[in-house]
């Protein structure tokens, strides 16, 4: 999974409807580029560095801070963009000019990149108040990478003394917009590379949850099932069942204060569904006798998700994920394990379940499906 990066964008609007411009861009950068994290107050402020013979509206300044897996190169393009939508027409004049919206990209974190279109941190930073001001809001500590000093230190020294006016408008976060509030334990669940284990880790990251993952990289007992079924079979849903009642219990009653709730990408029924497609009828039969003398006191998920994958595209992502023991997996096995996870959900009349179907969608690499699945998962306040 690339890691994302986390940007700090200055944004300014000083034609038009300039609140509505700053509203809007917020609005695309959201869907297009990644998660906003932060966003500052909102100031007017002169307009700095135009023709003094030119009658020029103020600006209205924010900055944000955003989290992307996009290359820098990438954010500014689709920066650019952006601003062409939002009614930004670029002359090849040389001095300033009024903007519908003005969108740049300030820092990276504590990187640096000087490339023919891209240079970061943005030179001019520390010399202007309407972006240090901003930043100073939602960043005063991060350093920059060149001048070794902290934001709120520049802000202190800048030279430009410009009188900026706070305003008492408060620009909305999409990010912040999906409800997640009525659960406290979220499950996700598939087949063999349906992404359960991705889509948990990014709603983790990005609506800070208690994050729970399966160990089943540990289980002694996995690749050897994958080479010799009828073998393997039952020691290894016996290994699971121990090590799932353990790691789940010991997960839901540890409470993290700072978390809002808990996502897992698993639940212990799984253990039913597949035991009942590897083992033998007598040996499931006593698997489940211990698996409900184990888990009937088990706390349930508020939400169990199903994630449903077509088998084309399940074996798409077992190759590309690369794991040596699950490249032979045929078809059948596949087929029987979604089988046998729908024909168990009909049965569960306790369970508040959601089954997505993302056959074609690619929320790791496309964040309009993320979204659109993230819409399915909980809708928006």
């Amino acid at each position: 999974m690339v890691t994302a990066q986390t940007y700090y964008i200055a944004l300014g609007s000083n034609k038009g409807d300039k609140f509505k411009n700053l509203q809007d861009a917020i609005d695309f950068i959201h869907v297009r580029i990644g998660t906003i994290t932060r966003i500052s107050k909102v100031y007017k402020s002169p307009a700095f560095g135009f023709d003094t013979e030119e009658s020029v509206e103020d600006f209205l300044n924010a900055c944000l801070v955003l989290e992307s897996h996009l290359e820098p190169e990438n954010v500014l393009q689709e920066l650019l963009a952006i601003e062409t939508d939002l009614g930004r027409v670029r002359t090849k004049r040389d001095t300033y000019e009024a903007r519908t919206i003005d969108l740049d990209i300030i820092l990276l974190e504590d990187g640096v990149v000087n490339t023919e279109t891209l240079q970061v941190p943005h030179p001019e930073m520390q010399n202007r108040r309407f972006v240090l001001l901003p930043l100073n809001d939602i960043a005063p500590k991060i350093k920059h990478p060149k001048l070794h000093k902290e934001v709120a230190f520049l802000l202190e020294g800048c030279v430009d003394d410009s009188v900026l006016e706070p305003i008492n408008i408060w620009l909305k976060n999409p990010s912040k917009g999906y409800d997640f509030s009525k659960y406290n334990f979220i499950a996700i669940e598939g087949n063999i590379g349906a992404g359960k284990t991705s889509l948990a880790t990014k709603i983790a990251h990005d609506f800070n949850a208690k994050l729970i993952l399966e160990r089943f990289a540990d289980n002694p007992f996995l690749p050897k099932f994958y080479n010799d079924a009828a073998r393997y079979a039952f020691p290894l849903e016996m290994s699971f069942l121990a090590d799932r009642y353990q790691q789940i219990s010991d997960d839901l009653s540890q409470l993290d204060l700072f978390k809002d709730f808990m996502v897992s990408d698993y639940d212990v029924f799984k253990s039913l569904i597949f035991s009942k497609i590897t083992l033998q009828e007598d040996e499931f039969k006593l698997y489940r006798k211990l698996f409900y003398l184990m888990y009937k006191d088990l706390r349930k998920p508020d939400l169990y998700i199903y994630l449903y994958q077509n088998t084309a595209r399940l074996q798409e992502n077992i190759k590309k994920r690369g794991r040596d023991y699950e490249q032979n997996i045929d078809n059948d096995y596949l087929e029987k394990i979604n089988s046998g996870y729908l024909e168990f959900l009909k049965t569960q009349t306790d369970f508040n379940v959601k089954i997505i179907d993302i056959s074609n969608k690619d929320f790791m690499d496309d964040r309009s499906d993320y979204l659109w699945v993230l819409e399915e998962v909980c809708g928006r306040k």
